[in-house]
């Protein structure tokens, strides 16, 4: 790669930050609302092998739907926006999280909620005082995937007025600017590796203090304000 093709960046820093800035929305807003649908979503189904099958089959199916033609299907709904967008990368992110949510509940030491029980927690309250933090790094490990595929499928969301990176790309291939898209592609690619690092970083300490919770449960059986203690 050449110095010349890297001048865009260089002389277009406002032009870049508001671009990035835009994308960053996007895409962790709608991990952000996966995230929020895909928990609830994921405890619901969970033991429940039939109304699992269902579930993960019909998220696997809208998965495979190519981007740019669901978004195309949410218009009459949403509208040329950047809702459309949103919603489009909320539906692809849910079978990687809700997948990731129930192989989380799976791997619960059952002995764990059984003295939540003991103690007289209700069932919402085990899930979350007591199960959801020892998911998390296994929940957090979907969503490192999850963001990579919502920062890629953002570039489209240019096609749709929500602007973003993907404005570089589709601007450079039409004015036959190719510095534009070095810098669009060279964005969308720091930007989705500097997710994906940062979420490891948060999976790895995480991961740490749930193995400590799940090797003694004697950790978990303190107190109910023990069981719900944050993870920082």
């Amino acid at each position: 790669m050449r110095l010349g093709e890297m001048r865009y960046i260089v002389n277009n820093p406002d032009v870049m930050l508001r671009l990035l800035w835009q994308h960053i929305v996007l895409a962790i807003g709608a991990l952000l609302i996966a995230a929020a649908v895909s928990i609830p979503l994921g405890y619901f189904i969970h033991g429940k092998q039939k109304l699992t099958t269902a579930v993960l089959g019909v998220l696997g199916m809208l998965y495979t739907i190519p981007s740019l033609v669901l978004m195309i299907l949410l218009l009459p709904l949403f509208g040329l926006n950047a809702k459309t967008v949103i919603v489009a990368l909320v539906i692809y992110c849910q079978i990687i999280l809700v997948r990731n949510v129930i192989a989380g509940l799976d791997a619960v030491n059952p002995s764990i909620i059984e003295a939540a029980k003991g103690m007289g927690m209700t069932k919402a309250q085990r899930f979350i005082r007591v199960q959801l933090p020892l998911i998390m790094p296994v929940l957090i490990a979907g969503m490192r995937l999850a963001a990579v595929v919502a920062t890629a499928i953002a570039t489209i969301g240019a096609m749709f007025g929500a602007g973003g990176l993907g404005t570089l790309l589709f601007n450079g291939i039409s004015q036959g600017r190719f510095d534009k898209i070095i810098a669009g592609s060279l964005s969308v690619a720091l930007l989705a590796g500097s997710l994906n690092w940062s979420l490891q970083y948060a999976e790895k300490r995480l991961d740490k203090i749930a193995r400590i919770r799940a090797m003694n449960p004697a950790v978990s059986q303190k107190t109910p304000s023990h069981l719900g203690m944050r993870i920082e």
